[in-house]
């Protein structure tokens, strides 16, 4: 091989390594974040709801149509797949992309399934089937704005606030990738909703015959474990992508907001594949490995258990497992330790059983582990030997004075006994 040769390998293999993401571990934590262009994201642990990737999950952002995540959910749990829809004003009047608008025009007296309805919502993203779903589950939009707000208060998403249906851009119209996030995996859990979002395509029909031949907006759906999704943009709001995905059994979400896009609309979908890549290759920090000594606590318990006298020993605490969390900036921010203590018996004390709890608080979930003591036996008694002897000294003394008891009783017995044979010769001379 020449030198020009080597050196063109060189800088290849440089290119390459420059351009790939590498996830590098020490102790848990990645020393190589994947870099983004979307404002904010998050993945989730859809299983346990663990926070794995953050970065700004608590800024306010414009949803765009992931909002339909919303309308979707509504819509599942107060409409079937077999309702007759009615088309209505308010969803004709919608702006592309809409089904009326950039398809075919529907008359006001045109109706649809509700299965097509939904589909048409999250497959297409089409914007007067949100306003369709708004009218004829609450009536109108603003009675349906109310529900999509009372619904996010119930699943504690306090950085949110709707206002339509569809998500076009309105000033007090906003949420945070860790709201929707909470959003995304209730839905996830609602069949219809889920059915419908991992369609990569449909027809759907009207009540006229009027057909609508419809794909998946979101590019990655099928594509290494993409089960679901639903994507949004607004100028404003910038491309935003939701997205489900297995690997090997498990399922992990991602949220990226305001990400970018341009004539090829790729920056939201390689956003979404590097954080989840990223999801899938960390490992977990360990805070306190198995068997180590989390903190050393001063314990009051009676070495006779019920009674006697009180004394003191300090208990080294022990998780049998591995006590950790994934690191991020929303995990460490929220990171809380809680021990307590519920039980002082010897027991308990010599780790024969759970003594307490080490409750962990993260971003959006706690954990409980249960405590075991890392006393022995030996020390326990050592500890309280002046308390045996007293106690032994005690019971000796209980002894004796039993048996002196017991020695003048027989005396007097037997004095008794010696008077009446006295009585008796007595009586008989």
């Amino acid at each position: 091989m020449n030198y020009k040769k080597l050196f063109i390998l060189i800088v290849l293999l440089l290119i390459f390594s420059m351009n790939s993401n590498v996830f590098a571990v020490t102790n848990g934590v990645t020393t190589n974040l994947p870099t983004i262009y979307g404002k904010a994201a998050i993945t989730v642990d859809v299983a346990t709801g663990e926070v794995i990737y953050a970065k700004n999950v608590d800024k306010q952002m414009y949803p765009a149509s992931t909002t339909k995540i919303m309308t979707a959910l509504l819509f599942a749990e107060n409409k079937e797949k077999t309702d007759e829809i009615k088309y209505t004003q308010s969803a004709k009047s919608q702006p592309a992309d809409s089904l009326n608008d950039n398809f075919h025009s529907i008359g006001l007296d045109e109706t649809m399934l509700g299965s097509d309805v939904m589909d048409g919502l999250l497959l297409y993203s089409a914007n007067d089937m949100a306003y369709m779903i708004a009218d004829n589950v609450s009536g109108n939009a603003t009675n349906f704005m109310k529900m999509m707000n009372d619904k996010a208060a119930k699943l504690n998403m306090s950085g949110t606030h709707f206002v339509t249906p569809n998500g076009l851009h309105r000033i007090d119209h906003y949420t945070t990738p860790y709201d929707m996030s909470i959003l995304a995996r209730v839905a996830f859990l609602n069949p219809w909703v889920k059915e419908s979002m991992s369609k990569k395509q449909n027809t759907l029909l009207t009540s006229k015959g009027t057909t609508f031949k419809i794909k998946n907006t979101n590019k990655l759906l099928g594509v290494d474990g993409c089960i679901a999704g639903k994507t949004g943009y607004t100028s404003l709001a910038g491309r935003c992508l939701v997205a489900f995905y297995v690997r090997n059994g498990r399922e992990v979400m991602g949220v990226v907001m305001g990400s970018i896009y341009d004539a090829n609309d790729n920056y939201v979908f390689n956003d979404m594949e590097n954080i989840i890549n990223y999801s899938y290759h960390i490992q977990k920090t360990i805070l306190h490995a198995n068997n180590s000594v989390i903190k050393t606590e001063t314990v009051k318990y009676k070495p006779f258990g019920f009674f006697g006298p009180e004394g003191t020993i300090s208990v080294p605490l022990v998780a049998k497992e591995d006590v950790s969390y994934y690191n991020n900036e929303a995990n460490k921010k929220a990171l809380q330790e809680k021990i307590n203590l519920t039980s002082n018996s010897v027991s308990a004390l010599t780790g024969s059983k759970s003594i307490g709890t080490l409750t962990l608080s993260e971003k959006g979930k706690v954990k409980t582990y249960n405590l075991y003591s890392k006393v022995t036996i030996g020390t326990l008694v050592k500890n309280n030997i002046p308390t045996y002897l007293m106690a032994i000294g005690i019971l000796i003394l209980f002894l004796i004075g039993i048996g002196f008891i017991i020695r003048i009783i027989n005396l007097n017995k037997r004095k008794l006994r010696l008077k009446d044979v006295i009585n008796n010769r007595k009586l008989n001379k």
